[in-house]
């Protein structure tokens, strides 16, 4: 089939290249005018953030639209000469905005809230904005009006900042992928040594990524997809596109100095290398499709992006890339540099040599290997996972400085208040509800309670607003909700026929994180099961399999670990990553989805090609050092332009783009180098020919799957009229 779609595509180049640029631009066009809007909407299935949730909503009290702060500080007080009035020429000005529906100034005294709003030393207040729609980009238009307006009222005496989602600032798009593809673009002119031939992978994946984040668009109407969600697809888009071209261009080039025609050295790329991509390709889809089993929307959401994103990059693989190679011919090596002329014709590289010297130490470099990894995964034993604050954005975003300034005036779980919903039986006596407010005001922890509040006339829902001592993301703040929902609410409601449950934004981010701790060992078992299996059907082996999900697990078990020194424990080693906090409750997951699926990527590129030689020679040393030896170097590359693409995210502005930046680019890094060239080297050299033990009775029953084409499509004579310049060494077979 591979074999008919190259010919096809290099026959038919013209049509193949119009119907992807007729789809890139028409799929452009209608996800910037009919995409949808972003959400991170999720109901959780059983948890009392829900049950409150539910309960705040049936009582029909609940406010329909988003809100937001304009916080204002005055070193001379809020009532000094001057401040008074230029906050309230502020507010009325906002008051005259489209969908602005309501505004309670800290100065209105008819309103009993007012004094509510007024730290105690009279120097920090704010003023609550309701808004006529929870749309981000109906709101848009009206956030940046406001933004506007607070900026020409700012004065020397009067610090005036915005605190609400609608108000934080955004990177513009392609600010970090830009980072990582100029990365790409100095790692491929390494690699290929031509101007051109670094010029493919990033074409394709260029128009994998643009066609994925219109989809992503246009999915955004019929799904909740988080904001972020077009940052991820675009990360792992650009560096799944980047070296799934690599590996086919690099086996084409090969072909080519080979003396085959440009025609047959597409047909071998792409029934070979192509055939791994679909493998690897399919493999990272299945396993983040297999999340909607979390059943969470907006989780949905994200690994319906960033599958997308990896389908599309992998069907350009496969057929614009080889029609782009139908146009490029034999020019492929055009505006060489240099020391592209700089290669050698010898089999014994660099990295033949290294195998060696790893197979005459195989245990002690077995054992160091294992040390490091295992050293470098304990902290994941500490996980924390929950939901981060404004706490950790940049002090240039407007929202970080209005979160210091709340914190200041009012105390760090301002912030984050806590909503107790109360459900109150007709005829319940009149004292309890106040003694349920004192159980709660007396609890460690507590800074303030306010009500219960009345919500509605007629209904019997009320609910208390309580103000911990500690920031959202504090681990204090999450013992004090389980405190309150296991110990203090259902004790002072016994016997009362009251139902009171513990909500609000940061409880609900608290329920999340750990029903996604309770079931992530579940998914990640899984994941491992279909690993092992697939491995299993491809190399017809039992060990092989096992040292890859060992292996696996190790090298994200050390991703993880760095998640957890950097941002949880506050280890940063010079990176801008916010104060500690928790690791989101879905980045874990999403990270063992992407990184199995290309680990698998280089799993199958160099046990493939050891397998090969194996099967050829009998001899299990020789093989495992001369499948390193013509692997390693694209295998190296490859990985090298992963690390820098997922690493150029690290300079983004989201906390939630910077663990999974980190914790990719490190996750692969280790793959690449202490899994890929110490530790699959030395076991395998310890294991001799039982890596390729399969017992006869399970052979009989397994499929037989072939990943790389015949043997013979790797053991062409070499052209003799070929220079030695000319000369491909990298075999990605």
């Amino acid at each position: 089939m591979l074999d008919r779609l190259a010919r096809f595509s290099y026959h038919r180049r013209w049509l193949v290249l119009v119907v992807w640029i007729v789809v890139l631009v028409g799929s452009s066009v209608l996800g910037n005018n009919f995409g949808g809007k972003s959400s991170m909407q999720f109901k959780l299935p059983d948890g009392s953030a829900q049950r409150a949730s539910d309960l705040l909503k049936s009582s029909g009290a609940g406010q329909a639209g988003a809100r937001g702060d304009i916080v204002i500080a005055a070193p001379g007080g809020l009532r000094s000469p001057g401040v008074q009035q230029r906050f309230e020429a502020l507010l009325a000005k906002v008051a005259d905005l489209p969908h602005v529906t309501a505004i309670v100034s800290p100065y209105d005294t008819s309103n009993p809230r007012a004094v509510l709003l007024v730290s105690k030393d009279q120097k920090i207040g704010y003023a609550e904005i309701q808004f006529g729609s929870e749309e981000q980009d109906i709101l848009k238009p009206t956030a940046e009006k406001i933004s506007e307006l607070v900026d020409a009222a700012r004065a020397d005496d009067l610090q005036i900042e915005l605190s609400g989602f609608m108000f934080q600032h955004r990177t513009p798009p392609g600010a970090t992928e830009l980072i990582g593809i100029g990365a790409a673009v100095v790692i491929l002119l390494l690699a290929f040594g031509s101007v051109l031939a670094m010029g493919l992978p990033i074409i394709t994946a260029l128009f994998g990524i643009g066609i994925g984040l219109a989809g992503v668009q246009l999915l955004s109407n019929v799904m909740a997809m988080p904001e972020f969600a077009s940052q991820l697809a675009a990360m792992i888009g650009i560096g799944v596109g980047i070296d799934y071209a690599l590996f086919i261009v690099t086996r084409y080039r090969n072909a080519l100095h080979q003396g085959r025609s440009p025609e047959e050295s597409v047909s071998l790329a792409l029934r070979t290398s192509g055939k791994a991509v679909l493998f690897a390709g399919c493999t990272v889809v299945i396993s983040l499709m297999g999340m909607f089993l979390i059943g969470i929307q907006f989780i949905n959401g994200l690994a319906t992006g960033a599958a997308l994103a990896v389908l599309v990059t992998m069907i350009a693989s496969v057929t614009l890339l080889p029609a782009i190679l139908g146009f490029v011919g034999h020019k492929i090596d055009a505006w060489a540099l240099p020391w592209a002329k700089r290669t050698t014709t010898s089999d014994r590289n660099v990295w033949f040599r290294w195998s060696r010297v790893v197979q005459r130490r195989p245990w002690t470099m077995a054992l160091v290997g294992f040390a490091v990894l295992v050293a470098m995964a304990i902290p994941m034993f500490q996980i924390r996972l929950g939901s981060s604050d404004a706490g950790n954005l940049p002090t240039t975003d407007t929202t970080r400085r209005s979160y210091d300034l709340l914190s200041d005036g009012f105390g760090k779980g301002f912030n984050g208040p806590l909503f107790v919903a109360i459900s109150v039986p007709v005829g319940t006596d009149a004292a309890t509800l106040p003694a349920l407010a004192e159980a709660v005001r007396s609890t460690e922890g507590v800074a303030k309670v306010l009500g219960p509040l009345p919500l509605k006339p007629g209904s019997n829902v009320t609910q208390m607003i309580v103000y911990p001592t500690t920031s959202p993301q504090d681990e204090r703040t999450v013992k004090l909700i389980e405190k309150l929902g296991t110990t203090v609410l259902p004790a002072a409601t016994a016997g009362t026929g009251i139902q009171a449950y513990v909500g609000g934004a940061t409880a609900a981010f608290e329920e999340l994180g750990q029903l996604l701790s309770d079931r992530l060992p579940l998914f990640i078992g899984a994941v491992l099961a279909l690993s092992f299996l697939l491995l299993m059907m491809v190399f017809r082996s039992l060990m092989v399999p096992l040292k890859a999900v060992i292996m696996n697990l190790l090298s994200i078990g050390a991703a993880y670990g760095l998640l957890v020194l950097v941002f949880q424990k506050g280890v940063t080693f010079g990176l801008a990553v916010g104060s500690r906090g928790p690791i989101e409750s879905f980045v874990p997951m999403m990270m063992f989805a992407i990184v199995f699926g290309l680990s698998m990527d280089y799993e199958v590129f160099l046990l493939s090609r050891i397998k090969e030689e194996y099967d050829r020679t009998g001899d299990n040393a020789t093989a495992v050092a001369d499948g390193l030896s013509h692997t390693a170097r694209v295998i190296t590359a490859a990985a090298a332009i992963m690390v820098c693409v997922f690493g150029s995210f690290i300079f983004g502005e989201g906390r939630v783009i910077k663990e999974f930046g980190l914790g990719l680019a490190f996750a692969v890094l280790i793959d690449a180098t202490i899994v890929r060239m110490i530790l699959v080297p030395a076991t395998m050299e310890l294991l001799g020919d039982a890596n390729w033990w399969l017992p006869r009775w399970l052979g009989r029953l397994l499929p037989n799957i072939s990943i790389e084409g015949d043997p013979a499509d790797h053991h062409e004579a070499f052209d003799p009229a070929a220079s030695g310049s000319e000369r491909e060494l990298v075999d990605v077979g």
